[in-house]
């Protein structure tokens, strides 16, 4: 049951990352970035890492897509 569980969450993250790798627009890509740092905690937790999935939850679903939206905002407002 475990390596089921394993599999499915290796699948889903191989998949997410490829959907954030083909989305064109900066904007698109953070909003998929959160969602792929959503799969990757869980395949953490699935892999009995819960610190590891805590600190996952914080950096890399919130911050980083938040600063991307950032740049991309300041990069817009540069070029009017």
């Amino acid at each position: 049951m475990n390596a089921v569980l394993i599999g499915v969450a290796l699948t889903l993250v191989a998949a997410a990352g490829a959907v954030v790798a083909l989305t064109g627009r900066p904007g698109r890509q953070a909003v998929t970035l959160s969602a792929y740092g959503l799969l990757l905690a869980l395949l953490f937790l699935v892999l009995q890492a819960p610190d590891v999935a805590l600190s996952q939850i914080a950096v890399g679903t919130v911050v980083v897509p938040l600063m991307v939206l950032l740049a991309v905002r300041r990069i817009r407002r540069g070029r009017r």
